[in-house]
Protein backbone atom coordinates (compact mmCIF):
# COMPACT_ATOMS: atom_id res chain seq x y z
CA UNK A 1 0.00 0.00 0.00
CA UNK A 2 1.41 3.54 -0.97
CA UNK A 3 2.47 5.22 2.52
CA UNK A 4 1.43 8.62 0.95
CA UNK A 5 -2.21 7.10 1.16
CA UNK A 6 -1.43 5.10 4.31
CA UNK A 7 -0.71 8.82 5.71
CA UNK A 8 -3.18 10.29 4.61
CA UNK A 9 -6.14 7.60 5.04
CA UNK A 10 -4.89 7.93 9.04
CA UNK A 11 -5.90 11.88 8.85
CA UNK A 12 -9.34 10.55 8.37
CA UNK A 13 -9.56 7.91 10.56
CA UNK A 14 -8.89 10.43 13.06
CA UNK A 15 -12.17 12.77 11.93
CA UNK A 16 -14.09 9.30 11.41
CA UNK A 17 -12.82 7.95 15.18
CA UNK A 18 -13.46 11.52 16.83
CA UNK A 19 -16.75 12.15 15.33
CA UNK A 20 -18.36 8.43 15.21
CA UNK A 21 -18.87 9.19 11.77
CA UNK A 22 -19.17 5.14 10.83
CA UNK A 23 -20.91 2.79 12.51
CA UNK A 24 -20.83 -1.15 12.62
CA UNK A 25 -22.93 -2.00 9.42
CA UNK A 26 -23.26 1.30 8.05
CA UNK A 27 -23.36 1.11 4.06
CA UNK A 28 -21.66 4.35 3.22
CA UNK A 29 -21.77 6.34 0.15
CA UNK A 30 -18.93 9.03 -1.17
CA UNK A 31 -20.87 11.66 -3.28
CA UNK A 32 -18.17 11.39 -6.06
CA UNK A 33 -17.84 14.92 -8.31
CA UNK A 34 -14.93 13.75 -9.99
CA UNK A 35 -12.67 16.44 -8.01
CA UNK A 36 -9.77 15.94 -5.98
CA UNK A 37 -11.60 16.53 -2.58
CA UNK A 38 -14.47 13.57 -3.46
CA UNK A 39 -11.70 11.40 -5.24
CA UNK A 40 -8.98 11.34 -2.75
CA UNK A 41 -11.97 10.39 0.33
CA UNK A 42 -13.28 7.90 -1.85
CA UNK A 43 -9.52 6.05 -2.35
CA UNK A 44 -8.89 6.87 1.49
CA UNK A 45 -11.89 5.45 2.58
CA UNK A 46 -11.44 2.43 0.37
CA UNK A 47 -8.52 1.83 2.13
CA UNK A 48 -9.87 2.18 5.63
CA UNK A 49 -12.37 0.10 4.75
CA UNK A 50 -10.21 -3.07 4.47
CA UNK A 51 -8.79 -2.70 7.95
CA UNK A 52 -11.34 -0.21 10.01
CA UNK A 53 -12.60 -2.14 13.50
CA UNK A 54 -15.87 -1.26 12.66
CA UNK A 55 -16.98 -3.33 9.41
CA UNK A 56 -18.92 -1.18 6.83
CA UNK A 57 -19.65 -1.31 3.34
CA UNK A 58 -18.73 1.38 1.09
CA UNK A 59 -20.07 2.76 -2.68
CA UNK A 60 -19.69 5.49 -4.88
CA UNK A 61 -22.17 7.79 -6.75
CA UNK A 62 -21.91 10.49 -8.65
CA UNK A 63 -24.88 13.08 -10.13
CA UNK A 64 -23.79 14.18 -13.68
CA UNK A 65 -25.15 17.99 -14.08
CA UNK A 66 -25.01 17.92 -17.16
CA UNK A 67 -22.29 20.20 -18.43
CA UNK A 68 -20.28 19.21 -21.12
CA UNK A 69 -16.91 17.51 -21.74
CA UNK A 70 -17.24 15.80 -18.35
CA UNK A 71 -16.07 12.30 -18.91
CA UNK A 72 -16.43 9.96 -15.76
CA UNK A 73 -15.37 6.73 -17.42
CA UNK A 74 -11.98 7.14 -15.63
CA UNK A 75 -13.72 7.10 -12.53
CA UNK A 76 -15.61 4.29 -13.29
CA UNK A 77 -12.70 2.38 -13.91
CA UNK A 78 -10.87 3.53 -10.68
CA UNK A 79 -13.65 2.31 -8.84
CA UNK A 80 -13.66 -1.04 -10.17
CA UNK A 81 -10.07 -1.05 -9.39
CA UNK A 82 -11.31 -0.52 -5.85
CA UNK A 83 -13.49 -2.98 -5.90
CA UNK A 84 -16.25 -0.46 -4.89
CA UNK A 85 -19.72 -0.26 -6.32
CA UNK A 86 -20.71 3.01 -8.86
CA UNK A 87 -23.48 4.66 -9.78
CA UNK A 88 -23.40 7.34 -12.50
CA UNK A 89 -27.12 9.48 -12.64
CA UNK A 90 -27.30 11.72 -15.35
CA UNK A 91 -29.67 14.62 -14.64
CA UNK A 92 -30.48 18.15 -16.35
CA UNK A 93 -29.48 20.32 -13.58
CA UNK A 94 -27.53 22.64 -15.17
CA UNK A 95 -29.74 23.09 -18.08
CA UNK A 96 -32.95 23.98 -15.34
CA UNK A 97 -30.57 26.04 -13.31
CA UNK A 98 -28.36 28.50 -15.90
CA UNK A 99 -30.80 27.69 -19.29
CA UNK A 100 -34.81 27.51 -17.94
CA UNK A 101 -33.99 28.94 -14.63
CA UNK A 102 -31.22 31.76 -15.28
CA UNK A 103 -31.10 31.79 -11.59
CA UNK A 104 -29.26 34.48 -10.04
CA UNK A 105 -28.03 32.46 -7.38
CA UNK A 106 -27.22 29.28 -9.09
CA UNK A 107 -25.34 27.62 -6.91
CA UNK A 108 -27.80 27.17 -4.24
CA UNK A 109 -30.67 26.01 -6.55
CA UNK A 110 -28.00 23.41 -7.75
CA UNK A 111 -26.82 22.57 -4.06
CA UNK A 112 -30.38 21.56 -3.50
CA UNK A 113 -30.97 19.38 -6.95
CA UNK A 114 -27.58 18.24 -6.51
CA UNK A 115 -28.42 16.87 -2.90
CA UNK A 116 -32.21 15.61 -3.95
CA UNK A 117 -30.51 13.28 -6.35
CA UNK A 118 -27.99 11.93 -4.24
CA UNK A 119 -30.71 11.34 -1.82
CA UNK A 120 -32.78 9.85 -4.44
CA UNK A 121 -29.66 7.49 -5.23
CA UNK A 122 -29.37 6.23 -1.80
CA UNK A 123 -32.78 5.30 -1.25
CA UNK A 124 -32.32 3.19 -4.46
CA UNK A 125 -29.26 1.27 -3.06
CA UNK A 126 -29.82 1.03 0.32
CA UNK A 127 -27.06 3.36 1.78
CA UNK A 128 -27.57 5.17 4.90
CA UNK A 129 -24.63 7.30 5.22
CA UNK A 130 -23.22 10.09 2.66
CA UNK A 131 -19.76 11.00 2.62
CA UNK A 132 -18.85 14.37 0.96
CA UNK A 133 -15.58 15.51 0.12
CA UNK A 134 -16.04 18.81 2.24
CA UNK A 135 -12.66 19.64 4.23
CA UNK A 136 -10.29 21.78 6.71
CA UNK A 137 -10.79 24.66 4.68
CA UNK A 138 -14.25 24.73 3.64
CA UNK A 139 -15.46 24.42 7.38
CA UNK A 140 -13.17 27.78 8.29
CA UNK A 141 -14.33 29.22 5.21
CA UNK A 142 -17.65 28.68 6.11
CA UNK A 143 -17.52 29.66 9.42
CA UNK A 144 -16.05 33.23 7.89
CA UNK A 145 -18.72 33.43 5.50
CA UNK A 146 -21.45 33.23 7.65
CA UNK A 147 -20.03 35.96 10.22
CA UNK A 148 -19.24 38.31 7.85
CA UNK A 149 -22.00 38.08 5.49
CA UNK A 150 -24.76 36.85 7.78
CA UNK A 151 -23.28 38.16 11.07
CA UNK A 152 -23.79 34.95 13.01
CA UNK A 153 -21.89 32.09 13.83
CA UNK A 154 -22.46 28.59 12.17
CA UNK A 155 -20.84 26.03 9.71
CA UNK A 156 -21.69 22.38 8.51
CA UNK A 157 -21.56 19.97 11.23
CA UNK A 158 -18.98 17.15 10.59
CA UNK A 159 -22.40 14.75 11.20
CA UNK A 160 -25.36 15.44 10.39
CA UNK A 161 -28.46 13.58 10.01
CA UNK A 162 -31.39 14.78 7.81
CA UNK A 163 -34.62 13.08 9.09
CA UNK A 164 -36.52 14.46 5.54
CA UNK A 165 -34.42 11.21 3.81
CA UNK A 166 -33.27 8.81 6.60
CA UNK A 167 -29.33 9.74 5.46
CA UNK A 168 -27.04 10.90 7.35
CA UNK A 169 -24.16 13.12 5.83
CA UNK A 170 -20.55 12.79 7.02
CA UNK A 171 -17.50 14.51 6.32
CA UNK A 172 -14.42 12.51 7.13
CA UNK A 173 -11.95 15.00 5.58
CA UNK A 174 -12.38 17.51 8.25
CA UNK A 175 -9.02 17.35 9.58
CA UNK A 176 -7.72 17.38 5.86
CA UNK A 177 -6.29 20.84 4.37
CA UNK A 178 -6.68 21.86 1.21
CA UNK A 179 -2.88 21.92 -0.23
CA UNK A 180 -2.51 18.50 1.32
CA UNK A 181 -5.68 17.27 -0.44
CA UNK A 182 -4.24 18.79 -3.54
CA UNK A 183 -0.32 17.18 -3.21
CA UNK A 184 -1.66 13.57 -2.25
CA UNK A 185 -4.41 13.75 -5.04
CA UNK A 186 -1.37 14.86 -7.60
CA UNK A 187 1.38 12.02 -5.99
CA UNK A 188 -1.52 8.79 -6.11
CA UNK A 189 -2.09 11.04 -10.00
CA UNK A 190 -6.16 10.03 -9.21
CA UNK A 191 -7.88 10.57 -12.52
CA UNK A 192 -9.43 13.87 -11.26
CA UNK A 193 -12.65 15.57 -13.88
CA UNK A 194 -12.39 19.18 -13.89
CA UNK A 195 -16.02 20.91 -13.37
CA UNK A 196 -16.71 23.44 -16.13
CA UNK A 197 -18.85 25.35 -14.08
CA UNK A 198 -18.69 28.96 -15.31
CA UNK A 199 -19.54 29.99 -11.18
CA UNK A 200 -16.22 28.77 -10.22
CA UNK A 201 -14.07 31.46 -8.90
CA UNK A 202 -16.59 34.13 -8.87
CA UNK A 203 -18.88 33.39 -5.63
CA UNK A 204 -18.82 34.28 -2.15
CA UNK A 205 -16.75 31.69 -1.05
CA UNK A 206 -13.63 32.79 -3.30
CA UNK A 207 -13.69 36.19 -1.99
CA UNK A 208 -13.74 34.52 1.72
CA UNK A 209 -10.86 32.05 0.46
CA UNK A 210 -8.95 35.51 -0.98
CA UNK A 211 -8.97 36.97 2.21
CA UNK A 212 -7.99 34.13 4.30
CA UNK A 213 -5.41 33.97 2.10
CA UNK A 214 -4.30 37.44 2.22
CA UNK A 215 -4.30 37.50 6.15
CA UNK A 216 -2.76 34.04 6.42
CA UNK A 217 0.54 35.93 4.76
CA UNK A 218 1.06 37.60 8.03
CA UNK A 219 -0.83 35.26 10.74
CA UNK A 220 0.22 31.75 9.16
CA UNK A 221 -1.73 29.65 12.02
CA UNK A 222 -4.67 31.76 11.83
CA UNK A 223 -6.99 29.08 9.84
CA UNK A 224 -5.94 26.82 12.71
CA UNK A 225 -6.56 28.86 15.61
CA UNK A 226 -10.46 29.82 14.06
CA UNK A 227 -10.99 25.97 13.56
CA UNK A 228 -9.74 25.52 17.18
CA UNK A 229 -12.25 27.83 18.26
CA UNK A 230 -14.85 26.21 16.42
CA UNK A 231 -14.43 23.10 18.51
CA UNK A 232 -13.98 24.84 21.77
CA UNK A 233 -16.91 26.84 21.42
CA UNK A 234 -18.56 24.44 20.23
CA UNK A 235 -20.39 25.17 17.59
CA UNK A 236 -23.24 22.70 17.33
CA UNK A 237 -22.24 19.37 16.31
CA UNK A 238 -18.42 20.46 16.45
CA UNK A 239 -17.51 19.19 20.11
CA UNK A 240 -15.53 15.96 19.33
CA UNK A 241 -16.18 13.10 20.93
CA UNK A 242 -13.43 11.30 21.56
Amino acid sequence: MNDLLNDFTGVVRKAVDEYRMILPGDRVAVGVSGGKDSMLLLAALAHLKSYYPAPFELEAVTVELGFEGMDFAPVAAFCKELGVPYTCRKTDIKEVVFDVRQEDNPCSLCAKMRRGALNGILKERGLNKLALGHHFDDAVETFMMSLLFEGRLSCFRPVTYLDRSGVTQIRPLVYAGEQKIRNVCAALDLPVVENPCPMDKTSKRHEIKRLLAAMGADYPDMKSKIFGAMQRLPLPGWEPVR
